[in-house]
């Protein structure tokens, strides 16, 4: 029975040891930081360009539909007059 045991001792393989994952080292000094800034700062204006065409165009579409709406209220003024 010993020898059983020795034998599936031999064919289980050793696991290694799980490592841990090490978060990404942080590139030191200024220049990294620098260009990781400038880059979101690029990004950002890039967004709030986007957002201010975006706007503009909702306003646009906001004035049509204010003009659509004064329109129908004066053709149903216009109904109940006459």
């Amino acid at each position: 029975m010993a020898e059983r045991l020795a034998s599936k001792a031999k064919k289980r393989p050793l696991k290694a040891p799980a490592k841990a994952a090490k978060p990404k080292p942080a590139a030191s000094g200024p220049a990294p930081r620098a260009a990781d800034l400038a880059a979101e700062c690029a990004r950002l204006q890039s967004e709030l360009a986007a957002a201010r065409t975006r706007i503009a165009e909702l306003e646009q579409q906001r004035e049509v539909l204010a003009n659509r709406i004064d329109w129908v209220i004066d053709s149903l003024h216009s109904l109940l007059d006459e």
